[in-house]
């Protein structure tokens, strides 16, 4: 129902790209960019040639030369970018047509393993039972309800594969239901900018209203009379949602409202209606502080009241209850403390009530506020745990779960009043599983465990999780899964995935793609490196700004203990990461190319300095307090020293594989696009180095169900495809 928005999330609003400066003229033909030779010498297809023209910066008495600045196009439309990212696809073909059957096979092997016809658990709101399926061979999702119970009549509100039609790309991105359920709003996307479109439908007709409202960042919140929207508008330019306007129905959208307009570029903005229904939150945040507003659902023209006034570095989140309001804080408590305060009382904090007191070894990560108990999700010791706590005062209980290495997150709710409370269990070698939890008797009911086709039996799994110890002492969780029988003799492939930005934790989830990578031998570890949160809010701090050198030494210093401990072919180990995971990996081939003999960077932000000097690219200006601001000169000179970019030189690297969406809003399509080329000047080996753009996407890739998997079977083909070649 996507009713329900974190209260006290990590501040991840993942990078963009480039400098806003004017590309000098051209002095080569859009031909020549294109142009390759069918062969080298070797047998293999020469590569596409970037021309190089000199572009220079100069920031704090450094000149920077970039060759390849002329790639940046932000119409999307010249022909000569165009022509030479789909000269780099060509080769990419051209050089993995040996593993054209091996792509194939993993393509099919992913979807084979997909339920032909998948549903969510239905979830109860007033009088009806909501839930998203699928139909066999269909890409998209229909949304549906059904009256009178989870299996009664069933009515499609939305059939997705009909909304996609004549568009490369869709995603619908929300969807809310007036109080009445007469109405729903829905707001999407066909593009892949995420810029989403929001169209009201009359479920009584089956009709869309005249009411289109366009540039949203899918925000979505009803008024309790069901007549007044309220929706984000982003920045045109910058995309930044900043704009918090209100419709009302029948009225033209130009005549909207605006309700609140945030004037400093570093936050960004996003809203909600609480599960209370009293209140619409209006969220706003940058990384290290954040600000809640509150309308009154049944007062829709009344101004926005601020729960506390923003304050830099003060984190806060809210919710509602009955009158009850809880607020999370990380004042005095990085790690969060949970306190109870009404509306009136909210600005003396002298009467607040105490509900969690902070601990160093546990994280608050959510609170949702049901009628008769707190649900509390938190991170303890690095893993995902829910803790019930009943207002009548009796002992807290905590939700069980089988593994040690396991994730817990809520399910979906529509009402406050539960008697079961609905909850996720997975872990890596567990597919997601929904229980609801009888919370008088603790009984606990499987309503669903994803179903994996093909004979998947975890029993043939088994996963691990323990510490390796960086080159300072510190020691970094890692979580890793493998095929059994396993001996840890350094025979197998391993496969290193990391992250480590915004506070962004990685938890050992499910995935079954990746059982086409296990089955052939692979071990898959996740590094749960500095820059996360999986160790509270020190371990994030301990990683961004000046200390972000961790988060690249911490992935090194994993890779090789987990080679010396036998978990991986010293000649056969890789290394995955996507956005700000694709710096990760270009940070690291710069400084260890021979540790690795293959690296996937997907939709990587690696042009660190130019990208956070220009803020006209969107969401820039909310990313100072993460990597730094590049006008200081001291956080320019740290910047520039990792920035995998400026940094590239010529030395051997490892085979790479990167990737990125024309459309992309989040980590712009010349970044990687430059670095690729810099890439080729400079390495002094004769190793793979291709680049696949998506003509049609973003950076969350291809839309759709089964085309998604496309990527996947890329990547995985050329992990493989090197293993196999390497072995």
């Amino acid at each position: 129902m996507n009713d329900r928005i974190p209260l006290y999330i990590p501040l991840a609003v993942l990078l963009v790209a480039c400098s806003s400066e004017d590309t000098p003229p051209p002095t080569e033909t859009a031909a020549a960019v294109g142009e390759t030779a069918m062969t080298t010498a070797a047998g293999l297809p020469t590569p596409p040639d970037a021309p190089a023209r000199p572009h220079e910066f100069a920031e704090h008495g450094n000149l920077r030369t970039d060759p390849y600045h002329w790639l940046r196009d932000d119409t999307r439309s010249d022909p000569e970018v165009i022509s030479y990212l789909e000269a780099e696809n060509a080769y990419l073909d051209d050089v993995l047509e040996p593993a054209t059957a091996l792509r194939e096979t993993l393509f099919e092997e992913m979807v084979g393993r997909l339920a032909k016809d998948e549903s969510t658990v239905p979830v109860k709101k007033g009088d009806f039972w909501y839930l998203e399926r699928y139909e066999e061979g269909q890409e998209y999702e229909f949304v549906v309800r059904r009256s009178g119970g989870p299996d009664g009549p069933e009515e499609v509100l939305i059939d997705g594969n009909e909304r996609a039609e004549g568009h490369d790309y869709y995603n619908l991105g929300t969807y809310q239901m007036s109080d009445d359920h007469r109405l729903m709003a829905i707001a999407e996307d066909t593009v892949s900018r995420r810029l989403y479109t929001i169209r009201i439908k009359d479920l009584e007709t089956g009709e869309f209203l005249p009411d289109v409202i366009e540039n949203t960042s899918g925000s979505i919140a009803w008024s309790a009379d069901g007549q007044t929207l309220f929706y984000v508008e982003r920045d045109p330019e910058t995309l930044l949602p900043y704009l918090v306007k209100r419709h009302r129905l029948g009225t033209d959208v130009a005549d909207d409202v605006v309700v609140h307009e945030e004037t400093d570029p570093t936050f960004f903005t996003f809203l909600y209606r609480g599960l209370s229904g009293d209140y619409i939150y209006l969220y706003h945040g940058q990384t290290l502080t954040t600000e809640v507003q509150l309308i009154p659902a049944d007062e829709p023209e009344s101004a926005p009241i601020a729960f506390l006034e923003r304050e830099r570095g003060h984190e806060y989140a809210v919710d509602d209850i009955d009158g009850r309001f809880f607020v999370l804080t990380n004042r005095d408590a990085p790690n969060g403390s949970l306190f109870e305060t009404t509306l009136e009382a909210r600005a003396d904090r002298s009467t607040w009530e105490e509900v969690l007191a902070h601990r160093n070894n546990a994280s608050i990560l959510d609170v949702t506020a049901f009628r008769d108990f707190l649900a509390i999700e938190e991170r303890v010791e690095g893993l995902r745990r829910i803790r019930l706590l009943p207002y009548d005062g009796s002992e807290p209980t905590t939700v069980p779960f089988d593994e040690e290495a396991s994730v817990l997150y809520l399910g979906s709710h529509g009402e406050p009043d539960i008697t079961r409370l609905r909850y996720v269990y997975e872990s890596q070698t567990t597919p997601d599983t929904t229980y609801d939890l009888d919370l008088e008797t603790g009984e606990r009911t499987l309503l669903k465990r994803q179903p994996v086709l093909g004979g998947f039996d975890p029993a043939e799994y088994a996963s691990e999780r323990f510490t390796v110890t960086a080159r300072d002492g510190t020691d970094v969780p890692v979580s890793l899964v493998y095929r059994k029988p396993f001996d840890s003799d350094g025979s197998r492939p391993l496969l290193v995935y990391g992250y480590g930005s915004y506070g962004s934790s990685r938890d050992p989830s499910f995935s079954s793609a990746l059982l086409s990578l296990l089955d052939r031998g692979f071990v898959y570890a996740v590094a749960h490196i500095r820059g996360g949160e999986e160790l509270g809010r020190q371990w994030y701090d301990d990683g961004k700004m000046f200390n972000k050198m961790n988060t690249f030494t911490d992935f090194i210093d994993v890779t090789k203990g987990l080679v010396k401990r036998g978990y991986g072919d010293s000649e056969r180990v890789y290394g995955y990461g996507g956005s700000a995971g694709g710096l990760l990996m270009g940070a690291v081939i710069n400084l260890e190319p021979s540790l690795y003999d293959g690296v996937v960077a997907a939709v990587p932000f690696v042009d660190v300095v130019t990208t956070m000097l220009d803020e006209s690219i969107p969401l820039t200006t909310g990313e100072f307090d993460e990597w730094g601001n590049p006008k200081i000169k001291a956080q320019y000179e740290y910047m520039l020293s990792y920035s995998p970019y400026d940094q590239v030189s010529a030395q051997d690297y490892p085979h790479l594989l990167v990737t990125t969406g024309l459309h992309d809003s989040q980590v712009q399509y010349w970044e990687p696009a430059k670095w690729v080329a810099k890439l080729r000047d400079q390495k002094t080996d004769d190793n793979y180095l291709l680049l696949y753009t998506d003509l049609e996407s973003g950076h969350g890739g291809a839309s759709g169900r089964y085309r998604r998997y496309e990527d996947v079977a890329l990547r995985y083909a050329f992990f493989v495809w090197l293993a196999e070649q390497a072995g």
